[in-house]
């Protein structure tokens, strides 16, 4: 098995950053990103939310993997580096030993692309694997044109593939503006920025400009359903709501759009770091759960680090990209440090201009704001709206305890059960809640609901949303296709006796 001196996952700001640091330093660096994402991954909305609104020109793999170099000039300077770039490549697992598992002989990451599935050893390890798209379910939202602003950005901007025409933005932080932005420049019309709150809180002179260009803005709104057809949204219904977050009889709106795009925030993507047991706590103002680390961007996991949006992200970092960098950069430094390629007296100081450059204003908790979001939806568009597509849960569903609908079950047992039955027993388990609803266990593997979920399960229990337990990862974190899991044929033994080993225990024991 290969092993790699330095190892960094996600060629973002922070990836690149890190890996061109690392490489100036004399490190040998591999850089790994999943990007180009198959057109089939994509309609799974892995690993950001993409909403079914992408061109086919996503199936010509060469274009895309050329759009992705052209959209990002740091991997032409990280290649110049010497840095090793491997695109199209997910990491779809990461195992090291732990008081439960001894038998590895030095930790490693599961890799795949579109062909095979392989496993690498490394010696550090930067994980720089960003944010996904937060999510919240409405009447409709399972039609074409549902998206996130992180998919909205890749389709945009790496891809060129994104088919919207008439664009609604739900959220009008930096977030949501930027993303208007970019659409505006990309020849789409953005018809509005909804926001539940009183006023826009992003940057008010990019606020005036979108104005100026004829975006209209809905505070105190939020939406109530989008109508469409096999084809897609088609049209949505915007209301006004009131400090409740309850709607206003009277007020709705109906405005043609194609597109609702759903930039009320991010969340990190921490399932690597869950998979390595990095500690992990809940920080609101970072994003929820995010990993612990020092000012040298060091984890409680020996030799593994991390930068960027992953890290914690917040709203100022969408117009302060030198956030991401300059982690980026702490990052590499320390990784460089502990493998010997540079002394300490030369750390510091490469950390000191770092730190000069770096600047940025303290974020602000988040889940209030996304409390009030969801509610406003709830209370807009009901308790019959999936909570999980993937598994067809709804929010109702999902609160009461119930299977999914498709397994046709009927128990009497399980029709008396809810939540409220079940905090009886002990304080709310996301984890229990999952299994016995599979909410977060469909092929987005928890992407599009978790978040959803455990503020549902907050406000139903009367518990704190800090207080509901993280649900934790398994591998693979990536939805792949056996064939590429395992891409051999079966051993003569197997086709020989595969038979046998399905024969039930009693009978093999007599």
């Amino acid at each position: 098995m290969e092993t790699k001196s330095l190892v960094v996952v996600g060629a973002g700001v922070a990836g690149t950053a890190a890996a061109i640091e690392a490489a100036r330093s004399g490190v040998q660096v591999t850089l790994i990103d999943e990007n180009p994402i198959s057109a089939s991954m994509m309609g799974l909305d892995v690993p950001l939310y993409y909403g079914n609104r992408f061109a086919h020109s996503l199936e010509d793999r060469d274009l895309m993997l050329q759009r992705v170099f052209t959209s990002n000039p740091a991997l032409h300077e990280a290649e110049s580096a010497g840095v090793d770039v491997q695109l199209g490549t997910c990491v779809w697992g990461a195992f090291r030993n732990t008081e439960t598992s001894r038998k590895l002989d030095g930790p490693q990451l599961g890799l795949a692309d579109d062909k095979q599935s392989w496993v690498i050893k490394y010696d550090r390890l930067i994980v720089a694997a960003g944010a996904r798209d937060l999510n919240f379910s409405f009447a409709g939202s399972d039609l074409a044109g549902t998206m996130g602003a992180n998919g909205a950005h890749a389709l945009l901007s790496r891809y060129q593939a994104l088919t919207s025409r008439r664009m609604v933005i739900l959220g009008a932080g930096n977030l949501g503006l930027t993303t208007a932005r970019l659409a505006l420049n990309n020849g789409i019309d953005v018809v509005a920025i909804v926001d539940v709150s009183s006023s826009a809180y992003g940057d008010e002179s990019l606020m005036h400009e979108l104005q100026q260009d004829g975006v209209d803005l809905y505070t105190s709104h939020t939406l109530k359903e989008a109508i469409g057809s096999a084809d897609g949204i088609e049209s949505v219904v915007l209301v006004t709501v009131n400090e409740d977050n309850e709607p206003v009889s009277g007020t709705e709106k109906t405005i043609a759009a194609d597109t609702v795009c759903l930039a009320i925030g991010l969340v990190p993507n921490i399932e690597l770091l869950s998979l390595l047991d990095c500690k992990i706590n809940f920080k609101s103002e970072l994003g929820g759960y995010v990993p612990d680390h020092d000012e040298w961007m060091r984890t409680s996991v020996e030799n593994v680090f991390v930068a960027g949006d992953v890290a914690g992200f917040h709203d100022g970092m969408v117009l302060n990209p030198e956030i991401a960098r300059n982690q980026g950069c702490l990052a590499s430094i320390a990784a460089a440090e502990s493998l010997g390629a540079m002394d300490s007296a030369q750390a510091h100081a490469r950390r000191s201009e770092i730190q000069a450059e770096a600047g940025a204003a303290a974020p602000a908790e988040v889940h209030t704001y996304w409390k009030n979001w969801l509610q406003s939806l709830v209370n807009a568009g009901g308790l019959d709206v999936f909570a999980c597509e993937c598994e067809e849960v709804t929010r109702a569903e999902l609160i009461d305890l119930q299977p999914p609908r498709y397994l046709e079950w009927r128990s009497e047992q399980m029709s008396s059960r809810s939540l409220r039955t079940q905090l009886q027993d002990g304080p709310v388990d996301p984890g229990q809640v999952r299994r016995l609803t599979r909410v977060g266990m469909g092929e987005c593997q928890g992407r599009r609901c978790r978040e959803q979920a455990s503020l549902l399960l907050a406000a139903e229990s009367g518990t704190d949303v800090a207080k509901v337990p993280f649900m934790s990862y398994r591998p693979p974190v990536r939805p792949l296709p056996l064939s590429i899991m395992w891409p051999h044929d079966e051993t003569e033994e197997m086709r020989e006796n595969w038979v046998k080993w399905f024969i039930p225990v009693s009978r093999v024991l007599g």
